[in-house]
């Protein structure tokens, strides 16, 4: 299995089926925000920059799937990514369900100057919302919660991937174009 998986982590479809993954996610957000309303908070719109660093990887490894170090650098990208996100969602839930005195949420979002993302595009990353809220749940679980579930499965997959690097490819597949 590993081996197969190995082979997937070369072609260029998994890398694209990853970066679908990385856009319906944003474009749900994007939608929770303009479609329904629900104000975004600081962990979110960090949360959705772990996912744009997921979907960096994604293209480097579109771009350069043969190429193993390109490949491995995608892969530490996704990963690192994924645990941003875990941890952010995770303090996200932990502010929302058990809050320790100390622990608070910064009501701005705080870019380095470089990379002013609230400023350059203010209806995607500018945070209004507080992020001890609970604005939305599904099957019982709430936002932050799904978000923890999101980025746990990304980083399960990573570190497989990450793994069967260590394995021969399978010779014949139809993974590979």
């Amino acid at each position: 299995m590993l081996s197969l998986l190995n082979q997937y982590s070369r072609g260029r479809i998994a890398w694209l089926l990853l970066s679908l993954s990385v856009i319906i996610f944003e474009i749900t957000a994007l939608y929770f925000q303009h479609g329904l309303g629900l104000p975004p908070c600081t962990l979110c719109i960090y949360q959705r920059c772990a996912l744009l660093g997921i979907l960096f990887a994604s293209i480097i490894g579109i771009i350069a799937s043969q190429n193993i170090i390109l490949r491995m650098i995608a892969i530490l990208i996704w990963l690192f990514s994924a645990f941003k996100g875990f941890n952010l969602a995770t303090f996200q839930a932990q502010l929302q369900f058990a809050p320790n005195l100390g622990d608070t949420c910064s009501v701005n979002v705080q870019f380095p100057s470089w990379l002013s993302l609230n400023e350059w595009f203010p209806s995607i990353f500018n945070a209004y919302g507080s992020c001890a809220e609970k604005l939305w749940s599904f099957l019982t679980i709430e936002m932050s919660q799904w978000m923890i579930i999101i980025f746990a499965c990304y980083l399960v997959v990573g570190l497989a991937v990450l793994i069967s690097q260590l394995f021969s490819p399978n010779k014949k597949s139809i993974w590979r174009k």
